[in-house]
């Protein structure tokens, strides 16, 4: 793990370097705080960007019928100068979805439109809709409507292994999932209850009784804790935009990737 600083006064410095040695590995002294500060910015920046990539290629490939999962596997079996992003159902946390907000907006008080960013962004923003298009589509092919159907999302926090639900795409699906009259229930092992808007909802235990009981099981964020093998056994259709479930894809479900 690496953290930038800035140097305005040596022994400032030489106590900020200490203090930092006691729990990080390396520090990087630089030239100002506004170097500091647009170092940070270009780290969410560039992850952004990268993922809205992945996420416009996602959407494309399925126009043209192929598995962006492949393709991105395929690309980076390349020894260098390929870096893999993946797509998703959207950004979360309290870093990539708001600094490049903040790296535009400077950029916009400076005379310039910093349209990559821009982008990157309004991609991202749109995932979540795509999911739920995708889910809309799925129970249709199963002769369902997503009025009145039953969905378990599994994971509402943004990313595996946290209870932080901050800024999580889970947010809007659960929302919109909820206004288009779907009965929505989620599974996450770090996070007791979720509430969204006026939406007040409690973790399922993933009993193999909840997940037979659901039209459709979306995938959110793929924490390790669940059993996708299991998942798989006894759900009738996933939807999966993490591609947890592709080492069982031949198990009984019927399952939809991103």
């Amino acid at each position: 793990m690496e953290r930038y600083r800035t140097e305005s006064e040596q022994e400032t410095t030489a106590l900020a370097e200490r203090l930092y040695a006691t729990v990080i590995e390396t520090v990087h002294p630089v030239s100002s705080a506004r170097v500091a500060e647009a170092t940070k910015l270009l780290e969410n920046t560039f992850r952004s960007v990268n993922i809205g990539l992945a996420n416009e290629m996602a959407v494309l490939c399925r126009h043209l019928g192929i598995d962006v999962w492949e393709v991105i596997a395929a690309a980076s079996t390349k020894p260098f100068g390929f870096m893999p992003h993946y797509p998703g159902p959207g950004i979360g946390g309290h870093c990539i979805p708001l600094d490049p907000h903040y790296l535009s907006w400077k950029a916009r008080l400076n005379g310039y439109e910093a349209r990559l960013i821009g982008v990157a962004s309004e991609i991202n923003a749109s995932m979540p809709g795509h999911v739920i298009g995708l889910v809309q589509d799925a129970l249709n092919d199963d002769g369902r409507c997503l009025r009145g159907a039953r969905i378990l999302l599994l994971g509402v926090a943004y990313k595996p292994g946290v209870s932080d639900t901050r800024e999580s795409p889970a947010l809007e699906i659960v929302a919109t999932l909820h206004r288009k009259g779907a009965h929505v229930e989620y599974s996450d092992p770090h996070v007791p209850t979720l509430d969204v808007g006026n939406l007040f909802l409690r973790s399922l235990p993933l009993t193999p009784e909840v997940v037979r009981a659901q039209d459709c099981v979306l995938i959110v964020t793929a924490h390790c804790e669940f059993d996708y093998r299991e998942i798989v056994r006894h759900a009738r259709l996933i939807v999966d935009t993490r591609n947890a479930t592709r080492p069982y894809a031949d198990g009984a479900a019927r399952i939809v990737f991103l």
